[in-house]
């Protein structure tokens, strides 16, 4: 239902936006430089036993996308470090940092306006480190899963354009306390995007 009320203006917006000549081009190049709001799900299952709830974070964000056909890009997501806190309902807190790089296969739709829709999907890699808590050694295991994009990209001059962007992406990691298994950490979160795109 979260992701469904975050995505109907996005989808609202491909549905009207028609199509036309504003597109990118086979062998373009477009980098993209902003934030991303990373905003796990609200039930992240249970470690040792309990109940677990997993905070939000923003960080900044990098992407780089080439066009292997005209409006038909692969695109790499970067960014700088994200924090958060796990809390264990009753047993404690840990903290972690990760990285999650995603590629994507998007597609964008070519129209006339100013505004230019696209989607993607793509599979997304998050490895985690620095983690934390007064509990002892605390493990997180790295993370392969689905990546979903989709979002609009309004032009501001002939190569440059801000853009709003959602992703759902499918993390989920075990857990370890002083090397024994606790459970998996279900993250899966939304992750909220503005950025500059500029294409080359």
């Amino acid at each position: 239902m979260r992701i469904a009320k975050i995505a109907l203006p996005i989808t609202a917006a491909v549905m009207m936006a028609g199509t036309g000549a504003m597109a990118q081009s086979a062998g373009d190049w477009t980098v993209g430089v902003g934030f991303g709001y990373v905003q796990p799900k609200d039930d992240n299952g249970l470690l040792a036993g309990a109940a677990t709830t997993i905070d939000e974070n923003t960080q900044l964000t990098l992407t780089a996308e080439y066009f292997i056909r005209d409006n038909l890009g692969i695109e790499i997501l970067a960014a700088t470090p994200f924090e958060h806190t796990a809390t264990i309902a009753g047993v404690g807190t840990a903290t972690t940092k990760h990285l999650p790089p995603t590629i994507s296969l998007n597609y964008h739709f070519a129209n006339s306006s100013k505004v230019t829709p696209f989607v993607g999907v793509g599979i997304n890699y998050t490895t985690f480190f620095d983690t934390t808590s007064a509990l002892g050694t605390v493990k997180m295991e790295d993370s392969f899963g689905l990546a979903l994009h989709a979002g609009l990209d309004y032009a501001v001059s002939a190569n440059g354009a801000i853009r709003a962007d959602i992703r759902w992406i499918d993390i989920d990691t075990e857990v370890k306390l002083n090397g024994a298994p606790i459970g998996t950490a279900e993250i899966d979160p939304v992750v909220l995007g503005v950025s500059y795109v500029h294409r080359f």
